[in-house]
């Protein structure tokens, strides 16, 4: 029997669940290009107006990882483990975690993605070093994966080619917010790895896509119940993001502070999540048998430079200046660094995650569209933090710009972000909970 497209589309816009065969043919249809893309696009508004089952959600996850391969990981003795973030402000954590795990013995085979909108994603802070590729053959990634445990790495072709053109007609159309295709192309891409395990930083907040905790929450839940389907294991981590994470924003700055987090010198926000995450990925490879344990582990590969040298080896490997490692200035330098000051003194009273993120991609650290270009150089560095006192004409932080050409509105924007008031503000709670297989909440 013929599939139509437009007969799929029917019965999801009036509120049917779909069958496998048809979830089937609408992502066959996404990879060999037999639907046409105003016919994927209405199917993704139907779901994202008729909701699918978890029954559902479950076979379009498992479409997605087989309309491609799955990468062969058997070679690799070690347990192999992944993160992923669904992103946020400041978000560079995934450039320290892989390293940091790995000198832990376990494997880190690590798909990320490029950033849209907000600023950029982890290729693109990986890129600002000179030389590095992300775009290695899936022949290279399980090879690299089975020489140094890691690779950090974008989708390659093989992988899950349904995500490819469904994640670029979600943008488009309007339908990323919604909780079964997130959770289809999440668990797509990472289940195609060829992961044992899984751990997730699922954001809510202002600088987040899911800024209710309720809506976080409900999306770890269904992000883990597709892990249980399939057999993978599967935590989740709640974090907040009414804040940037750090002191800085944008992708070179962002590697800078990746580096100090390896030197043992990271804030304590990125730190307080980096081993939250980092605990859990220890905890599900067996590489300890408790959290205080799992945070010695990954404190003592900092304390003795193996997980800088293992970011070193990772930089090296893929093509990028290595040298950039002990000598930071080596990453790109925007041509202007001005002070952003405050008027009065006081205490910061509130750091607003996506007015921040809004005033980098004004700068050009992230994309307004996806055919934009990044400016690795620019962002901004020495954020202040929720209730830290500052003196009158004391820096909120420092605007790096490719030129003067946007500084005022960058300005105006920060005005609005950066609240300074008698009495300092109170930040909210980082880790929120940890939610493990089964959804048994942990703390």
């Amino acid at each position: 029997m013929t599939l139509f497209p437009q007969h799929i589309i029917a019965r999801k816009r009036d509120g049917h669940p779909l069958s496998a065969v048809e979830i089937a043919a609408f992502a066959r249809g996404a990879t060999d290009g037999s639907w046409a893309d105003y016919q994927l696009s209405a199917l993704l508004m139907a779901i994202w107006l008729r909701g699918m089952t978890p029954e559902e959600t479950a076979v379009l996850t498992d479409a997605i990882i087989h309309s491609g391969v799955v990468a062969d990981m058997s070679a690799v003795r070690r347990f192999k483990v992944d993160k992923h973030s669904t992103g946020g402000v400041g978000d560079k954590i995934s450039l320290h975690l892989a390293p940091m795990v790995a000198v832990c013995g376990l494997a880190v085979p690590m798909i990320s993605g490029r950033g849209l909108g907000h600023t950029g994603g982890t290729l693109d802070k990986l890129e600002s070093i000179a030389g590095f590729r992300t775009g290695l053959t899936l022949a290279e990634f399980q090879a690299q994966v089975g020489k140094i445990g890691v690779a950090l790495i974008g989708q390659t072709a093989e992988l899950a080619p349904a995500d490819r053109k469904l994640y670029a007609l979600r943008d488009a159309t309007a339908t990323v917010e919604c909780i079964p295709l997130i959770c289809a192309s999440i668990m797509g891409k990472k289940l195609s790895e060829g992961i044992d395990a899984l751990v997730l930083d699922v954001k809510f907040g202002c600088g987040a896509f899911m800024r209710d905790k309720a809506r976080a929450r409900e999306l770890a839940a269904a992000l883990i119940a597709i892990g249980a389907a399939v057999r993978k294991p599967v935590r989740a981590v709640l974090t907040s993001m009414e804040q940037p994470l750090g002191r800085t924003v944008g992708n070179a700055l962002e590697v800078v502070e990746s580096i100090a987090c390896l030197r043992g010198e990271g804030p304590a926000d990125v730190m307080e999540v980096t081993f939250a995450l980092g605990e859990q990925m220890l905890l599900m490879g067996g590489a300890a048998q408790s959290a205080p344990e799992a945070r010695q582990k990954l404190e003592a590969g900092i304390a003795s430079g193996a997980a800088l040298a293992k970011f070193r080896e990772i930089v090296a490997t893929q093509g990028g200046d290595a040298q950039v490692v002990d000598d930071p200035t080596r990453l790109p330098q925007a041509r202007v660094q001005a002070p952003f000051t405050s008027s009065e003194g006081g205490f910061v009273r509130s750091v607003d995650a996506m007015g921040i993120a809004l005033a980098a991609l004004r700068l050009g650290a992230g994309r307004a569209r996806a055919e934009d270009k990044v400016d690795p150089a620019v962002g901004v560095s020495h954020l202040v933090k929720i209730g830290e006192k500052v003196a009158p004409g004391g820096t909120l932080c420092v605007i790096h710009a490719s030129n003067d050409a946007h500084l005022a509105e960058v300005r105006t924007i920060l005005e609005s972000a950066i609240l300074v008031g008698e009495t300092p503000g109170v930040a909210a709670k980082l880790i929120e909970e940890i939610i493990v297989e089964k959804l048994k909440v942990e703390s």
